[in-house]
């Protein structure tokens, strides 16, 4: 457990559904471990539990059975405890995009000047420079997502939770995106976990992939992919990434098909 920053341990998740209030078991003592800098993504079926993953992590669910360590600590309440970049970027159309941007910071009760002042510093990190006085509105999907992820960073948390970030972006921007996601991830040595439909992008980012195969899930399957870094989209061609592109999508195809 020391050098896991995440830990799931025989956690057991059901919802309540239908007039009857019946049981949906969607985890039944699954366990998994994120270690403290990596990047983690998480894949399968539709409705698996993916996002519910999410939910039990950031304690806007608890699990039924099991328990949930956050930086090596058994946590109850993980309200506020880690990043959060969901796929709709949820910037307040009404706020520039530097006071977009100090939200989490005006959270934190930090005062204005020095909330303002600390993002200025960050922006041209960010690609951000000179559109901070812009509305979102004003911007494109990726440099909202890049306002995004800046409030995900300013949060504080070395854990970083992104939802299918990219998924509404077109193809050659999701992956710049993609791109200059790793180049932050690097820079920040954040822990990340991601959501993601997209096998490609799964392995394109990850240092391992997490398969749900269905419900109720009993355990996780845990996959290495086999490259290095620095990496490039070239990389994706590599015979033993191809190889196991293709188990990966019979897995999910078997499941859906289920």
């Amino acid at each position: 457990m020391s050098d896991s920053v995440l830990a799931f341990n025989s956690i057991a998740f059901h919802y309540q559904t239908g007039k009857k209030k019946e049981a949906v078991s969607i985890f039944d003592g699954i366990d998994f471990r994120v270690n403290d800098g990596e990047f983690v993504s998480i894949i399968g079926p539709s409705g698996s539990g993916k996002s519910t993953i999410f939910r039990l992590v950031t304690g806007l669910e608890n699990p039924a059975a099991g328990e949930i360590f956050l930086n090596g600590k058994k946590t109850e309440n993980r309200l506020g405890q880690v990043g959060y970049m969901p796929q709709q970027d949820l910037l307040m159309p009404w706020r520039t995009i530097k006071e977009n941007a100090v939200l989490p910071l005006e959270i934190k009760g930090m005062k204005k000047a020095e909330a303002e002042s600390r993002v200025l510093q960050l922006l041209d990190d960010f690609g951000l420079k000179g559109v901070e006085d812009k509305y979102p509105g004003d911007l494109s999907g990726g440099m909202r997502q890049r306002v995004s992820f800046l409030r995900s960073i300013l949060s504080g948390s070395n854990i970083l939770l992104l939802d299918e970030p990219f998924s509404a972006l077109d193809a050659i921007t999701r992956l710049s995106m993609q791109e200059w996601l790793l180049a932050q991830w690097q820079k920040w040595k954040k822990t990340i976990l991601f959501i993601t439909h997209d096998v490609d992008e799964a392995l394109f980012l990850s240092d391992r992939i997490f398969v749900l195969t269905g419900r109720p899930n009993h355990q996780l399957t845990e996959v290495t992919v086999p490259l290095g870094r620095p990496r490039t989209v070239r990389d994706l061609s590599r015979p033993e990434v191809v190889t196991l592109k293709e188990q990966l999508i019979d897995q999910l195809r078997s499941k859906e098909l289920s």
